[in-house]
């Protein structure tokens, strides 16, 4: 029997997800895709980076600094991935940069300029100039320094100018300063229809007029970022509102991670700011091209170049949501299942306003995670609970950056008398479900919906997601007790039907695992999810490819499984899918179960199975399994945006064999909801049902 325990058997965690991110900065360098497609990408792609700074590197730094000599099964140090990450980031930035490069030349072609002032036409320059009188002098903010000026603090992920200048008096004294550009200005100013300049470009033109008496030497625009990790001593907290405002007023003083800073700019200067800083040199980037491209989407979002986007998909209500019925009336006939973004996330909407409205419905008790601004969910809740219906809403207010939303949402509620839960001590609340208790026939009947996505109507749009609403009684007094575990004290409890984390729900998935392993060769698994790290998961599922199971693994993000080694994982295929749209959906299928398919709202990876409260919901309809599995075996046929995982842990871009057929599933599932659209509606028009067909043979 191999050891399981071999190191070299796992992916480091944090080098998959550089390799992930790196497949999405590929999406920008894909001369097929429309050019404003292709800068959208750099700009998730910078998002990203800013993200993994914040939270894993800045972790990490934490880890090395406590000396701990490991943090991963594949056991290397925080040292040792610390210094890979320096080095596959340092070498990726030529990526980057040739990518902004080619991209922006080719959008100039087309009409829209990304420039610095000095490229401006002179009629331009004076619009420029009155522009930054009027909009941007009134507030940026100057900032000399020296014995009596202290180093200002610095907000995470702010832009800054430093500044070296020399006095015009006599004795022509070198002096620092600083002028902060405060985030409420544009990152790239919009002067004329397709003219956008850096905004760092039009306030260095003005310096001498910001720092009168004084003659620029040089200036460099910077950038810096903090550790924004929260931690939260809850077993202190008396009052957890209080305690998360305060947890995110420290986030904005966390330490300093990393630099990013413009080529090329003067040694003086960058002695000067890490002097105050003290970032390692290997965590100072260096930028041939302008730094924060994630703010790149404002420019992305112009309407009057939309035609160098994507086309736009419009999700579609599809039956049996597409008629003016009651979604109680439509739950009590049949379960029913949405695939967001294709299908429309209105149902959902619905769901919870139609209970606010309706005189029937006692009960709305569901989760809230990552819900947005503008939510019309939480407005409907809240609208319910004036209404005099009992409302629970269950906000996670650890949900990384939602943290401030969600506490305007939790007080907006409480303030409408709403039963508010801020979350449980020592675990994050991930599940995505909504209960609706309503009088029916002097009976009380639950109707649920059960998701792996958020309650999120924007990224409803550009997440894949599955939404499940039913009525079944063998969910009835699971969802009653969970949500008695949510708002009570409770020890232990477990689910019959669907299964919980972090009671079973790792339980009940390597209980699978090993079902299937005593079938050996005809034993089937495929799973689909964001990322798998757990590693007794691993470890089964390398017992079952040791038995003979064929396991199929789609999996977005990070992926610690190694596949194809000879004798352990060469029944494993990995692919990733990076695309239009973010895949999300967690969807298991273990072909020995009773049912098969399962729909989650978690990964496979330790805090989800153990530090979190998380759903796996059993599908029992066969129509709605069938579909599910038709969408997997779609997506495993994918050979324009999968990505193959091999053994080495590099990934390879499939693409169709010499005769084969290009299968793009994001492309296809939104040609195939647009069939089914306008067969239902020709149908309706004709009075004839629409023939239905698998998604994929």
């Amino acid at each position: 029997m191999p050891d399981l325990n071999d190191k070299t058997l796992y992916i480091n965690r944090e080098l998959s997800w550089l390799k992930f991110n790196t497949r999405v900065l590929y999406q920008s360098k894909k001369k097929v895709k429309p050019l404003l497609e292709r800068l959208k990408f750099m700009a998730i792609y910078s998002t990203n980076l800013d993200e993994f700074y914040m939270i894993r590197v800045a972790g990490l730094k934490q880890l090395y600094s406590a000396r701990f000599i490991s943090s991963g099964i594949d056991e290397m140090t925080p040292l040792e991935q610390l210094e890979e990450i320096r080095k596959y980031l340092h070498e990726e930035q030529n990526d980057l940069e040739e990518s902004y490069r080619e991209v922006t030349r080719a959008l100039a072609h087309e009409g829209l300029y990304i420039q610095e002032f000095k490229d401006l036409p002179p009629e331009l320059q004076k619009y420029a100039g009155e522009f930054f009188y009027e909009n941007i002098f009134p507030v940026i903010i100057p900032i000399a320094i020296d014995a009596t000026h202290p180093f200002p603090p610095l907000n995470n992920l702010s832009l800054s100018l430093a500044i070296k200048l020399r006095d015009n008096t006599d004795d022509h004294e070198i002096k620092f300063a600083m002028i902060r550009i405060p985030r409420l200005l544009p990152r790239f100013v919009h002067l004329a229809k397709g003219i956008y300049i850096t905004i760092e470009s039009l306030v260095r033109e003005y310096i001498e007029d910001i720092f009168p008496g004084y003659e620029v030497i040089s200036s460099t625009l910077f950038r810096v970022t903090r550790n924004a990790d929260i931690v939260i001593e809850e077993e202190e907290a008396d009052d957890f509102m209080e305690i998360m405002q305060q947890g995110l007023r420290l986030r904005r003083k966390g330490a300093f991670v990393r630099l990013e800073i413009e080529r090329g700019c003067d040694s003086e200067l960058l002695d000067f700011l890490n002097t105050y800083l003290k970032i390692n040199p290997k965590d100072i980037y260096e930028y041939a091209i302008p730094l924060n491209l994630g703010a790149l989407w404002d420019i992305v979002v112009d309407k009057e170049f939309s035609h160098l986007s994507e086309p736009q998909h419009v999700p579609k209500l599809l039956p049996p949501f597409d008629q003016n019925e009651s979604i109680f009336k439509i739950i009590d006939r049949e379960d029913a299942m949405i695939l967001q973004p294709y299908e429309s996330f209105e149902p959902v909407v619905r769901f919870i306003q139609d209970a606010a409205k309706d005189p029937k419905v006692l009960s709305i008790r569901m989760t809230l995670y990552r819900v947005g601004k503008n939510s019309p969910i939480v407005q409907a809740l809240i609208d319910a609970a004036n209404n005099g219906k009992q409302v629970t809403a269950m906000v996670e207010l650890k949900a990384r950056f939602d943290e401030e939303n969600n506490l305007i949402w939790a007080k907006a509620l409480e303030d409408a008398g709403a039963h508010v839960i801020y979350g449980i001590p020592g675990f994050k609340v991930h599940a995505k479900i909504a209960q609706v208790i309503r009088k029916s026939n002097d009976k009380l009947k639950i109707y649920l919906h059960l998701s792996t996505g958020n309650y999120n109507v924007a990224t409803a749009k550009v997440y894949t997601d599955v939404s499940y609403f039913t009525s079944r009684d063998e969910f009835r007094a699971d969802s009653i007790t969970f949500f008695h575990i949510l708002t009570g004290f409770s020890k232990n409890k477990k689910l019959n039907n669907l299964k919980m984390s972090p009671m079973q729900l790792k339980e009940s998935l390597l209980e699978m695992i090993k079902r299937e392993r005593t079938h050996k060769q005809k034993g089937r698994i495929i799973a689909k999810m964001n990322a798998l790290v757990d590693p007794d998961v691993i470890k089964a599922l390398y017992k079952a490819s040791m038995e003979g199971v064929k396991i199929d693994l789609i999996v977005r993000g990070i992926c610690c499984l190694r596949p194809g080694v000879e004798g352990i994982s060469d029944n494993i295929r990995v692919i990733s899918i990076v695309g239009k749209y973010l895949e999300h959906s967690r969807i298991f299928y273990f072909k020995h179960s009773d049912p098969s398919i399962y729909i989650s709202s978690a990964d496979w990876m330790p805090r989800n199975l153990e530090k979190r409260f998380e759903l796996m919901t059993p599908i029992y309809e066969k129509s709605l399994a069938t579909k599910l599995l038709d969408l997997l075996n779609l997506q495993l046929n994918d050979n324009v945006l999968a990505w193959e995982l091999d053994s080495a842990g590099e990934y390879h871009l499939r693409t169709p064999k010499e005769g084969e057929k290009p299968i793009n599933s994001q492309e296809f599932l939104e040609n195939y909801v647009n069939r089914l659209y306008k067969a239902t509606k020709k149908s309706t028009a004709t009075n004839t049902p629409p023939k239905r067909k698998k998604i994929f043979k």
